[in-house]
């Protein structure tokens, strides 16, 4: 675990900024101590770096919540995008380095200013931004919650993480069975209500997703135990394929 203190250190990201994020429900911590400090674990400072990929992205920190909320995020895409960001920004940098260097040898001013437009940057940006609210399923999502408060959409996000620990008690079974099958309808049934209309195909994509890695497999078994994420992806694997 890390203290506030600590998390700014190592990110370079504010003390009062980290406080806000709390404050929004954006990023909350793992735990508070007893005296009301804030404690982050590894889960936490992978959220973080996606945050910090879409503030690069000029997301708005409320657009940033809903999409990192959504049962659909889909972290790969999103470290291919911070990818490619990164490589237009270093492309930008290396131009502006080679100008600078330019001038500074014929001791002249460059009439070229081609190195300051940041035109591909923008355009990057704009694409990768449209391509998370253009989704039927993300307008829905945003039509379902748009007048939610952070605690109302605190207790949809903590409702569905139930239903997912639920099938811990069954990891040791057969994911096939009448009662996990039934669970990973009820789940499915839950997304469709709170979230977006899940279709078996979009369900089939969330249950990869559950035991691939990463924050969402983390809360999953942290909530329901060690390879309950496991379990519950073969289940709904499982389901998908019935249907």
């Amino acid at each position: 675990m890390m203290t506030v203190r600590e998390v700014s250190r190592l990110t370079g990201v504010s003390i009062r900024a980290l406080q806000y994020y709390d404050e929004i429900g954006l990023l909350p911590p793992a735990r508070y101590t007893e005296a009301g400090y804030r404690l982050y674990d590894d889960a936490a400072l992978e959220r973080l770096q996606q945050i910090l990929l879409f503030r690069e992205l000029e997301f708005p920190l409320k657009e940033i919540r809903r999409i990192l909320e959504s049962p659909a995020f889909d972290r790969n895409m999103a470290l291919e995008q911070q990818i490619e960001l990164l490589t237009l920004k270093r492309e930008h940098i290396d131009n502006l380095i080679r100008m600078a260097r330019t001038v500074n040898l014929t001791g002249g001013v460059s009439v070229d200013f081609e190195a300051f437009d940041k035109k591909k940057l923008e355009e990057y940006a704009a694409r990768a931004k449209k391509t998370w609210g253009a989704t039927p399923e993300y307008k829905e999502y945003e039509q379902k919650n748009s007048g939610k408060t952070s605690d109302e959409m605190k207790q949809t996000g903590d409702g569905l993480m139930a239903l997912l620990a639920a099938f811990g008690p069954m990891k040791d079974g057969d994911p096939a069975s009448t009662e996990a099958q039934t669970l990973a309808r009820r789940v499915q049934d839950y997304i469709t209500e709170h979230y977006y209309s899940c279709t078996n195909q979009i369900f089939a994509q969330l249950g990869r997703m559950y035991g691939s890695g990463g924050a969402f497999t983390e809360n999953i078994d942290k909530a329901g135990g060690p390879g309950t994420a496991a379990f519950a992806s073969e289940a709904i694997r499982r389901f998908c394929d019935a249907e």
